[in-house]
């Protein structure tokens, strides 16, 4: 995509469909006339009145508690310095989404148009009483120190300046482990930073609390080493200013442990890192370009302990891993601020969660077979979706030790729970599902290659880096809609079935087709024939190796693709039938529904397959299976053959398959519901759990629940998610949108990746019986 191109995607992005990012959302019923009469006169005189005998009901009666400002006056905004307030604005809109999607919290942008420090201190002081917690964000340095210090000393809410705080946070719980694995102590390391900014500053300080010693710590800016005997030196310089007699760079990384950078790119030589002692610590943190490429760094040094800014190298030192959950924590127990004690207790949150065994779905998720404390994994990843439940009770508890806590949590547990109930509200799952694809793309054939939203399609997952796309079609349509919107073809396949060019091609894949069905009525002449058709020739590419998946069914119907697939491609070993699966990302986290696409009336035994096939397919995805069995019927209520096939279906997977968690016959509210189930039906298996997996008694009801759902509730689609074929083919729903045709060509990938995977399995295995 052309830098162009780019520009035009980051602005429609935030112009389209509504600007900006954020929304307000109300959060009580507005229906009746009753209803609004509570939401404001004259029921709102009644909290109002509570609040004036006690501020602190303020928390009570409104959002406060869970409210965050994000402030800036635009001074110092990304790489993009002094931009002013407005241009701040999609930034600070950005911080909020972030803030929402991990850890849960409502966030006000407020950007102020002032660069006087005494203006700034004084509008945020002012607008205070509206917040629970303040952000303060791009900064410029020196007054982002005095800004964030007296805000600090004059509020009683938690105040924190994330440029600073957030960086040395996530670096500082690096280096305990990264210390740890070098086997070093942190009091006799020489430490070299590479900057000295507000976060530089900030991370430096940290380190200083965890044991480092300012004798053997030396920090350098663009004029060179910072020493005492240099003159006009600002406070934050001089409280780190060195005596030791250098002046470069270069000097000071001499026999030295530990190189922080906060500076700019390719300021490091291989040289550099070969006069750094034995098992060296780099945070290479520039961005987007670091002090040093990781590549060039682990060449010139084996021995070398790595850490960036970047998440497609190991040890990204990322700020979300910080801000949203110290914040939450710090709500959570209502505390005055945020202290020293709170920011070394997410260090050490951060620290220890690095070394405890990883989930499955964060090893899915980044392509790892085991991702395992050392070198390369010495913090969480960003996805991880422990940090929810690890770091906010940390900070919570520091904050209550502390004592600057005045609402102190009692039930830990049931914090815990309260905070994994949070995340249902963030769809990571989309994210998670781009990253395992993008680590080992694929080969897809689109087989509507010449329709423009498919080629927007195919576009995304090409420059995404998700797939290589195969586009079927005629050429000249295809490079002509590329032009339109600037799709480079160079690299991409362009294949028309029907042009002569191809006559080869489709002969090999007419003489295999017709090899294999030839005593079913197939002729040589009728299979040559099928080959022009794009649905027949793209089975075939998968089926030859040409190809790894498949997608098509923008614009014909389901039935119409279905038939050539099941056909050429068929049922994969031990598979007895297909099925069809959709995950609706919905505001209390993924739902996965089946089956939506294939099965009008399945018997029992079919149903029973369609679970087990789905539970399957949902751990694909990194996600435990939780699955509730949907009738209309609670666990034998009604002796109906529609509800007794469910109860047949259940009982066969408790017999069959006694590890699934799996219970029903259920009615829908009783199956989302925890409560309600808990209270009529302690008995069932699913107790306790949180349902994520639903299996309909028939097509009717699963496709008309999932669609309702898309149209209703915005929910977005991934699927329909084809299981049990031989290979992985993927059929679109008629008229599928951009969006969900990218989501599912990665489901596509993965699919991919993991039939490659267990055939590569069986192949050991067979290797191995036969040596």
């Amino acid at each position: 995509m052309s830098i162009e191109s780019k520009r035009r995607e980051a602005l429609i992005y935030h112009a389209k469909p509504t600007p900006g990012k954020i929304k307000v959302v109300p959060t009580k019923k507005y229906a009746t006339q009753r209803d609004l009469s509570l939401a404001y006169s004259p029921g709102v005189a009644e909290p109002c009145l509570e609040i004036e005998k006690d501020t602190a009901n303020v928390y009570k009666y409104t959002a406060k508690g869970n409210l965050v400002a994000v402030i800036s006056n635009g001074t110092a905004v990304l790489g993009l310095g002094d931009i002013g307030p407005e241009a701040s604005k999609p930034v600070m809109e950005g911080k909020g989404l972030l803030f929402k999607i991990f850890a849960d919290i409502d966030v006000f942008d407020i950007e102020v148009d002032t660069k006087d420090v005494d203006a700034f201190i004084e509008t945020v002081k002012n607008i205070a009483p509206t917040f629970g917690g303040i952000n303060l964000e791009d900064i410029k340095a020196p007054e982002a120190f005095e800004i964030e210090r007296r805000l600090k000393e004059e509020l009683d809410i938690p105040v924190m300046h994330d440029d600073q705080h957030g960086t040395a946070i996530i670096s500082a719980a690096a280096l305990l482990n990264a210390l740890e694995i070098a086997e070093k102590d942190i009091d006799k390391v020489k430490i070299v930073v590479s900057g000295a900014g507000a976060a530089a500053v900030s991370c430096t300080r940290l380190y200083k609390a965890f044991g480092a010693k300012s004798e053997n710590i030396v920090m350098t800016d663009s004029k060179g080493v910072i020493r005492k005997d240099r003159e006009n030196l600002t406070s934050e310089k001089a409280e780190f200013a060195t005596d030791r007699d250098i002046d470069s760079l270069e000097d000071a990384m001499n026999d030295a442990d530990v190189f922080i950078g906060l500076s700019m790119a390719n300021l490091v030589e291989p040289e550099m890192l070969l006069s750094m002692a034995d098992n060296p610590i780099v945070f290479a943190m520039a961005n987007p370009d670091p002090e040093i490429s990781y590549d060039l760094a682990i060449q010139t040094r084996k021995d070398i302990i790595m850490a960036t800014g970047r998440s497609d190298h190991p040890n990204q030192v990322n700020n979300v891993l910080g801000f949203p959950f110290i914040f939450r924590g710090a709500l959570d127990v209502r505390a005055k601020g945020i202290n020293e004690e709170m920011k070394m207790a997410a260090v050490k949150a951060l620290a220890d969660l690095a070394k405890e065994p990883v989930p499955e779905q964060v090893n899915i998720a980044y392509g790892e077979t085991r991702l395992n404390f050392g070198k390369d994994y010495i913090i969480p990843k960003p996805f991880d979706p422990r940090l929810i439940a690890k770091v906010p009770p940390a900070v919570a508890k520091a904050a209550m030790e502390s004592g600057i806590a005045t609402e102190p949590i009692q039930d830990w547990d049931k914090y815990e729970s309260d905070l994994l109930e949070r995340m249902g509200n963030d769809n990571k799952l989309v994210r998670l599902l781009m990253d395992r694809a993008k680590s080992s793309p694929k080969r897809v054939v689109f087989a509507e290659g010449d329709h423009l939203d498919v080629l927007k399609a195919a576009q995304t997952v090409k420059e995404e880096g998700i797939a290589f796309p195969i586009l079927l079609g005629r050429k000249d349509i295809i490079l002509e809609l590329m032009k339109e919107i600037d799709f480079d073809p160079n690299g991409v396949t362009i294949i028309d079935p029907k042009a002569d060019e191809e006559i080869d091609r489709k002969n090999k894949y007419a003489e295999k087709y017709w090899q294999d069905h030839r005593r079913k009525g197939i002729t040589l002449y009728g299979a040559q024939r099928l080959m022009r058709e794009r649905n027949y020739f793209a089975a075939m590419m998968v089926n030859e190796g040409d190809a790894d998946a498949l997608l098509s069914g923008y614009s014909r119907s389901y039935p119409t693709v279905l038939k050539p697939m099941l056909e050429l491609v068929g049922l994969a070993k031990g598979a007895t039938r297909i099925a069809t699966m959709n995950v609706m990302m919905t505001n209390k986290g993924p739902l996965f529904i089946s089956d939506t696409s294939i099965n009008i009336d399945p018997t029992s035994k079919e149903l029973a397959k369609i679970a087990q096939m789905t539970a399957r397919t949902v751990e694909m995805f990194g996600v435990d299976p939780v699955v509730a069995m949907i009738s209309y019927a609670n666990f034998g209520s009604s002796k109906h053959p529609n509800a007794s096939k469910v109860k047949d279906a259940v009982s066969y997977l408790h017999r069959y398959y006694p590890n699934l968690i799996v219970d029903g016959e259920l009615q829908m509210d009783f199956a989302l519901n925890r409560d309600m189930r808990k209270d009529k039906f302690p008995f069932s298996k699913l107790n306790g759990r949180k349902v994520n997996t639903l299996v309909f008694p028939n097509l009717d009801s699963a496709n008309s629940t999932y669609k309702m759902l898309k149209e209703l509730n915005n929910s977005e689609s991934i699927g329909p998610i084809m299981m049990g074929m031989k290979k992985p083919v993927h059929i679109l729903q008629l008229g599928a949108s951009v969006e969900e045709m990218v989501n599912v060509a990665a489901v596509a990938v993965i699919d991919a990746q993991e039939k490659e995977k267990r055939e590569k399995e069986m192949f050991s295995l067979v290797s191995g019986e036969i040596q």
